[in-house]
């Protein structure tokens, strides 16, 4: 894979402080992989609530490409511990080298645990996040709770690693556990009538009817592989609703 490129859709923390609009890069020391982000922050007022990781790391003999988008909300809290925590949890787990798929289920499930017995304050906030870890250029491990999304390459072919985690379509869970889905006219589902999303870190007010438990997916990387997006759902969904107006007008196929 000669490109793995992240992208989130509005503003994140960045080292040494914040933007509203910041882009990098970085590459592999040891073998072809090059990465790319670009945050642009949106038109909202208040203050920026997404994070983001991408980096190389050398861990037991090994390059892990560490890459992930948190997209908070009801302030910036939980996805700045996400940003420090979650892929600190994910590489402890004693079973990472043998069995990624349940240290991730079981980190990922750590980390909200964490997160909801800390102050009142860091539980009460959310997010949702996508990461993905790239094991010596060779094998590819995605996760995610909530909306944002993964989407890989391979041979001009998009393949979606991600699951979108949506209200009507987890309705039958969140009913189980107590609460309800709300479909007012004009407006999305809603968890409760408030959350957009059904499975996030922290929102410790809805986390009765919240599951946070990832989906995950692995890929082998090889040579027909292009590159990967990961992106909040500001990107994803925008994007679809500004060509669905543009079709409406005729302007686009």
């Amino acid at each position: 894979m000669d490109n793995l490129c992240c992208f989130n859709s509005v503003s994140s923390q960045v080292a040494g402080g914040r933007s509203s609009c910041s882009s990098g890069t970085g590459r592999s020391h040891h073998g072809p992989v090059k990465y790319g982000f670009t945050l642009v922050k949106g038109k909202a007022n208040h203050p920026m609530e997404n994070f983001h990781v991408a980096k190389f790391a050398q861990l037991q003999g090994h390059e892990l490409g560490l890459f992930a988008v948190y997209d908070g909300h009801l302030g910036d809290s939980v996805p700045a511990y996400l940003q420090k925590n979650l892929f600190s949890n994910i590489l402890k787990d004693e079973e990472f080298w043998t069995d990624p798929t349940r240290s991730i289920s079981k980190a990922y499930e750590k980390t909200d645990q964490e997160i909801l017995s800390h102050s009142t304050d860091l539980g009460r906030g959310g997010s949702t996040a996508v990461t993905a870890i790239l094991i010596d250029g060779q094998k590819l491990w995605v996760a995610n709770v909530g909306d944002s999304r993964a989407v890989l390459s391979k041979s001009g072919q998009a393949i979606q690693m991600s699951i979108d985690h949506e209200p009507n379509t987890e309705r039958g869970s969140i009913e189980n556990r107590g609460g309800f889905v709300s479909n007012l006219p004009g407006d999305v589902a809603r968890v409760n009538g408030q959350l957009v999303v059904s499975r996030a870190f922290g929102d410790k007010n809805l986390k009765l009817h919240l599951r946070s438990d990832p989906d995950i997916q692995n890929a082998d990387i090889d040579l027909d592989t292009e590159f990967l997006i990961l992106a909040s759902d500001g990107l994803w969904k925008v994007n679809h609703l500004f060509r669905k107006a543009e079709q409406s007008r005729g302007m686009v196929p």
